[in-house]
Formats: structure tokens, sequence, C-alpha cells
């Protein structure tokens, strides 16, 4: 239990060459923008929750607002943790700090699932939105998007910052479209959104129940899961200690208005409950308008997934960055992924998470989902666990933003989350399951017998290394 659960110890500084930092370079208003842009409000609108509404129907918005609720909590605890802990690391380094190495090594598994099954899933959700100008097959659209994510992301964190601000504003007038046209033409009243009702496959409609909603949840908790990414940028946040936390809290409030909103103006608003499963947004958008106004928007959407594209690289290279520094990895592959480029990004690290995202978009969907789903829930689990020795030892009187109602929401946090991974479908718990086991494996054999030299977490913000 030791590896898992021990009051933090520090060890003696690993031998070698000192990994670079990165640089802070970015205010909380560059950090909401690249943090907004990768929870990519509009594209999930449009890619993922069209599948809620499949097997949802009318209930999908409330499912989605007990999500962002469940999200409130979860946010508390990145913000604690987050401004106690400032690490490219993000969940694996706060775990690992708090609740032990394994432990963290655990989240940093499922973190990594997740970065690189998350892009590749929104990416492909291109080729239905260029639609309108050019007919492309899904997998590839969504490769072609990866690599020129990865190309962006080799650039400076700044210019980034700008270009996806751009992007994040079409796609946002995109979404405010979406709801002022499904308000205007609506077909069924507000009572609707709580009397869950959705398309039969065979004909008719049929009644949502409360167990599908729970098990829904995970998708839905997916659906606003980029807020954490300004853990991630912590170490590029000017004062972290302060910017993190308003980063997280002011992303997840922007983000769930962004999604829910036209999410209720679509359900009030869908010609029928077959069309609300369908989930064709862009042929709504047509019929309450114009085949103009539909094209606009199907554009504004492809963009939107691009930014999300350019800004979910950037995040996912720091997390490979940080791993390399507080070596994961066999020293080969700690030196490739701890190198920084011209324009200061980890450039090894982003051709390894942009490659191989390419690549996965070749890989059946719902696979993809359902792991997905299943993982960011472990990793909130996880997160929500370590909170609770956030006060304890030196941790207790450290400087950090200090969430309300401790220990009462992380608690509630991990039964509630607890539930929801066991209603998920078998075959994606077997899945992330495996992984995980394998990833303990690697930890058993390679990293627990080397625990001097291997995964030294480190915290760059008090310029020293601390593992539990």
């Amino acid at each position: 239990m030791t590896d898992t659960l021990s009051a933090p110890q520090a060890l003696s500084p690993a031998t070698g060459p000192v990994p670079q930092k990165l640089k802070r370079s970015i205010g909380v208003v560059g950090g909401t923008l690249l943090t907004l842009s990768c929870v990519t409000p509009a594209s999930t609108l449009f890619v993922v929750v069209p599948d809620l509404f499949a097997s949802l129907g009318t209930w999908t918005a409330l499912t989605i607002a007990i999500g962002s609720l469940l999200c409130i909590g979860v946010a508390f605890c990145y913000s604690e943790l987050g401004t106690l802990i400032p690490s490219a690391g993000g969940e694996y380094a706060m775990v690992s700090t708090l609740a032990g190495r394994l432990a963290g090594w655990l989240v940093f598994v499922l973190s990594l699932l997740v970065v690189m099954i998350v892009p590749p899933v929104i990416a492909m959700g291109t080729a239905d939105y260029l639609a309108p100008l050019i007919e492309v097959p899904a997998p590839a659209a969504g490769a072609a998007v990866m690599l020129l994510a990865t190309l962006a992301g080799l650039l400076d964190l700044r210019a980034n910052a700008w270009i996806t601000g751009v992007f994040l504003v079409l796609e946002v007038v995109a979404a405010a479209l979406v709801a002022v046209l499904g308000f205007s033409h609506g077909e069924r009243g507000a009572g609707a959104l709580v009397h869950g009702t959705v398309a039969a496959e065979g004909g008719g409609n049929s009644t949502v129940t409360a167990m599908m909603v729970v098990s829904g949840l995970a998708i839905a908790l997916f659906v606003t899961q980029g807020f954490s990414t300004a853990v991630y940028l912590s170490e590029e946040l000017e004062n972290p200690r302060r910017n993190v936390a308003r980063t997280v809290l002011t992303t997840l409030a922007l983000s769930t208005a962004v999604i829910l909103v036209p999410v209720v103006a679509i359900t009030l608003g869908a010609p029928d409950l077959g069309a609300l499963a369908a989930g064709d947004l862009g042929a709504m958008v047509t019929a309450w308008s114009t085949s103009a106004v539909g094209t606009f928007v199907s554009l504004c959407v492809a963009l939107a997934i691009v930014n999300a594209g350019i800004v979910m690289v950037i995040q996912n290279s720091r997390v490979l960055f940080a791993s390399a520094r507080d070596r994961a990895w066999p020293e080969p592959v700690n030196h490739a992924l701890a190198k920084l480029g011209r324009f200061g990004s980890p450039w090894v690290a982003t051709l390894v998470v942009g490659v191989p995202g390419a690549a996965l978009c070749f890989v059946n969907l719902d696979t993809l989902y359902g792991v997905t789903g299943v993982s960011v829930t472990g990793m909130y689990l996880l997160v929500a666990v370590a909170s609770l020795f956030s006060r304890r030892g030196a941790h207790k009187e450290a400087a950090a933003w200090r969430m309300p109602l401790w220990p009462a929401v992380p608690v509630v946090l991990i039964a509630v989350l607890a539930y929801i991974l066991t209603r998920q479908e078998v075959q994606y718990l077997l899945w992330t399951g495996g992984i995980t086991a394998a990833a303990t494996l690697y930890w058993a054999l390679y990293l627990r017998p080397r625990r001097a030299t291997r995964w030294l977490v480190s915290i760059p913000e008090d310029g020293q290394d601390a593992v539990a």
C-alpha cells in the first residue's frame, strides 16, 4: 500500500541532463481560449451529441445538464489540485503527488487513452460537415485533420492561442445560430424536456428510463471534458496558482452554456422524434433556414473540429513531454519525448500524439466512444480520490485555491462516478481494464524496481521533484 497511498517523500535528484521546462507565455484569456477550444463546444454539439439524441431522445439535455453538474465537483477538484501541483503532467502529476505513484501511473494510462482517442473521434466528424463542398470518407477526413493539427501543434503556443481564438468565435456563432433557429421553429413545448421519449427502431416512440440516463452519463461527462486542459497548460500559464482555477471554472461555465442551450433548442425544434434520433443537425438547420445558412454552419463546424484537433494535440503532447521529463520510459524514449523545438513546443511528443491519432481514425467509432467514456469516468474518479489527500502534511498550508464543501464534494463524486462505471457496457470495461492491467504490469516489472530513477514526478513551479 505504500506505493499507492503514502505521504509524499523527497527523492534524490536523478542524474543526467535536466529536461527543459516549458515557458510561461499565456495569461488567463489565452488559457481560456485554448481550453474552451479543447472542449470544442460546437464540434461536440454536432459530432458527439447526435449519438445521445439517438439513445436518449428528449432527455439528452437533461443528461448533459446532470453531467455538467457533476463536472462542477470535478472542476473543484481539478482547480484545487491544479493550483497545488501545477505541472504539464496534469492528472497524473496531481494524483502521484497526493495518492501515490501507482495511482498516478494508472491515471496517466487513463489520461493517455483519452488524449489519444478523443481527437480522432472528433476529427472523423469533419466529413459530414464538408459534405456541402466535397464528399470525403470519414476516416480519411479525420486523418487529414489530425495531420494538419499536428503541424499546427509544432508552432509557438501564443500563436496557437490566437489561431484557435479566431476559430472559436466561428464555432460559437454557429452554435448560437442553431439555438436561435431551433427556438424559433419550436415543434413541442418545454414539457418535452422532462418527459423522456425517443424514437423506436421499428417505428413509434419509446420511453427513456432513468438507467438509460445513468448509462449515458459517461458520454455526457465526455461532452465537457476538455476543461481540464487548463491543468495541462499550468506550466505555461502566468501565475498558475491563481489562473488555473479561473480558467477551469470559466471554461466549464462557458462550454456548458454553448452546448446545452442549442441542445434544448434542437430538442424543441426538431420536426419529429425520428429526425431528432437521426441527429442530422445540418439537415435540420437547412430545413429551418436556407441551404446557404446550412452550408455556413457546416463549414463553421468543420473549422471547429480542426480547431479542436489543434488544441488537443497541443494538450496531449504536453502530457507525453511531462511523462518523459518524469522518466516514465527507457532513457532513449525519455530523451526524445522531452525535446523542445525552435518554437518552444515538444516536437517529438507532438508527432507521437498526432500520427497515431491519424491512424486511429480507421478504428470502429463505437469502440472509441465506449473506451473514452469509461476512461474519462475512471480518471475523474481517481482525481476525486486524490483530492481527499490534498490537505494533509505539507500540502495543508500550501498556497492554493481551495474548493468549497471539502471533503463532501469528492466523497459524493467518488460514489456517483463508481456507480456510473458499473452501468457501462462490459466490452468497453474489458477493453479499458485490459489496457490498465497491461500498464500495471509495466509498473510492476519496470517502474517499481527502478523507483529511484524512474517515475520521478516533477513540480516545476517549485523547482523540485516530489513523488508520493
